[in-house]
């Protein structure tokens, strides 16, 4: 007998040693930036302005503006959790394809941008991305689409939570922190440890302009009910497409089908510069 307590209680406390690692360590199962910029737009024969973005409280992110003559409107980036903004410029081309502008920004800690990564870092990221395109380039907010893959739909969801955007598009975006690492890690108490929120679904709650949800179902990071959780949620307008793939190359295998839908939403519900 006293060997199996002796045994649970080891068990117990490894079990406990091994909550207080993931309760210091979240920030690294959330954020995965990348320091080195691999590509630029120029590369890939797209002209383009480096910009600097100053915070509110004080950090320097850096972006990438790439402009589109007689634009049928503005597209702000938000990207996912991993890597850079050199590793998202396919993204550009599309946009650029499609007849809008595109701002494709790093968060704090990511790539060129000072500072270090956290959500309510990430939230002034936002806010000071908006800013850019809204004081500095003196763009209408209905004319702006805000777009998030991953992560970054959070943040987007976040901001057109709080402001009034044209149009926002979510791409393989979860519902929320705590729902998704309760799948993740289903034998972790994550909802009394977990420190981030990112609550995609509450921020829907909020959003008034169309909204547009790409998912695959064979998504093996986000499962594919986040997706259609996030579409039951939205209100007004709204389009979800079924994409094919995994979690990162969704994009990639329904390239043609995602622009066409994509590019037929913004169109129709992004509102003109005459309206």
């Amino acid at each position: 007998m006293r060997m199996l307590l002796n045994l649970l209680f080891s068990l117990f406390v490894a079990y406990l040693a091994m909550v207080l690692l993931v309760y210091l360590g979240q920030s690294r199962l959330v954020y995965f930036p990348d320091k080195q910029l691999s590509n630029t737009p120029a590369m890939f024969g797209l002209d383009y302005s480096s910009m600097s973005i100053v915070t509110a409280d004080g950090e320097t992110l850096h972006g990438w503006w790439v402009p589109v003559p007689d634009a049928t409107g503005t597209v702000l980036f938000f990207h996912g959790n991993a890597g850079n903004i050199s590793h998202r410029i396919n993204y550009l081309t599309m946009f650029k394809r499609l007849g809008y502008n595109t701002l494709l920004f790093d968060y704090r800690g990511y790539g060129q941008s000072s500072g270090a990564p956290s959500e309510s870092g990430t939230y002034l990221d936002a806010q000071a991305a908006w800013q850019y395109l809204t004081v500095t380039q003196k763009i209408a907010p209905e004319q702006i689409v805000l777009f998030g893959e991953s992560l970054g739909g959070a943040m987007a969801a976040w901001l057109a939570a709080r402001e009034k955007p044209g149009l926002l598009a979510l791409a393989s975006t979860f519902t929320s922190v705590s729902d998704l690492a309760t799948q993740i890690y289903p034998f972790l108490p994550v909802r009394w440890i977990n420190r981030f929120e990112y609550n995609t679904l509450g921020s829907l709650q909020s959003v008034t302009c169309p909204v547009f949800i790409a998912h695959s179902p064979q998504d093996e990071i986000v499962p594919f009910q986040h997706g259609q959780r996030l579409f039951q949620a939205a209100s007004g307008a709204k389009q979800f497409l079924t994409l094919q793939g995994g979690h990162n190359n969704g994009f990639v295998f329904m390239q043609p089908v995602w622009q066409k839908a994509l590019g037929t939403f913004m169109d129709e519900h992004l509102k003109s510069p005459t309206d």
